[in-house]
């Protein structure tokens, strides 16, 4: 391909991008609303993975061990607690452990003067690699000789493990329809430019233009609206999921929650609004010019 056919290229797809500006500044802004939808579900389901990640990592289940068990086959179990599956970690906390944790809790601690460890049995804190089998896992446990009682918080992971799958749901579903309304809209506003140089498509067909030297000015002009509503849609996502976080980092209600850095995920977000918006630019051309190169 030579520098002068991709010069009129460039030149045929920028003048009619500026030509039917109307048209290019409606697919701009179905293509910014269609990326800052999928963005702000994609980031939504990130930051929930990541707090049910952080959930997994601090979230433990409390395995009391029976009382006739001697000090020595109460630390024995751990072995045994460990090859259960989904078991990470699994720590020995002993009585005289689990009342001085309990005292400390306690500004007058005159209040325990007399009483014995006894009154406390010996514990392992488990930690999980997945809590959505939490409740599996607890059945696991308490199968194991020498386990008494499981206190494990149920309802809580499973509330987060259900808006998890909620969440991704919604957002793989959202992405499919975005994308094929991108598609739609964008062949359509290309098809208004192919329409007017139908004449045109058809003449330099009959004198020995190729397919492609046709199609290239169009697919030029779906990369430029593209590129245009990529970095738009990018600037705008930006601005929105700052403004988000901050006000639910200022809201008391949401203080346990921890938000992904913006800077964190700014390149693979930006290489992926860029990568959708230029395959919608380039398809939806193509799209729209198939129908007139068939002369």
């Amino acid at each position: 391909m030579t520098s002068n056919r991709i010069g009129y290229y460039l030149k045929e797809g920028m003048v009619s991008v500026f030509n039917h500006g109307f048209m290019s500044f409606a697919s701009i802004c179905i293509i910014v609303a269609c990326l800052i939808i999928m963005g702000s579900f994609s980031l939504l389901s990130l930051n929930v993975d990541s707090i049910i990640y952080r959930m997994e990592s601090e979230n433990e289940i409390l395995a009391y061990i029976d009382e006739s068990l001697s000090d020595v086959d109460a630390r024995a179990l751990e072995s045994r607690i460990e090859q259960v599956p989904n078991v990470a970690s699994a720590q020995f906390v002993s009585r005289e452990e689990a009342m001085e944790s309990f005292v400390k809790q306690y500004e007058n601690t005159s209040l325990f003067d007399g009483v014995d460890a006894t009154v406390f049995r010996h514990r392992y804190i488990i930690k999980l690699d997945d809590i959505s089998l939490m409740a599996k896992t607890q059945t696991d446990l308490l199968s194991v000789r020498g386990i008494a009682k499981i206190n494990a918080h149920l309802e809580i992971s499973e509330g987060f493990v259900r808006i998890r799958n909620i969440v991704t749901t919604v957002s793989v579903s959202l992405v499919v329809i975005l994308l094929v309304i991108s598609l739609f809209i964008m062949s359509n506003t290309i098809k208004l430019t192919t329409f007017e140089r139908r004449e045109e498509i058809a003449i330099m067909k009959m004198v020995g233009a190729t397919s492609s030297f046709i199609r290239w000015p169009f697919v030029v002009e779906g990369l430029v609206l593209a590129a245009f509503g990529s970095l738009s849609a990018y600037i705008l996502q930006y601005g929105i999921y700052r403004l988000v976080t901050e006000k639910l980092i200022g809201n008391t209600g949401f203080s346990f929650i921890t938000f992904i850095p913006f800077s964190q995920i700014a390149v693979p977000m930006l290489i992926v609004f860029v990568a959708v918006g230029f395959v919608v630019g380039v398809i939806g051309s193509l799209i729209a010019i198939r129908n007139y190169l068939k002369v």
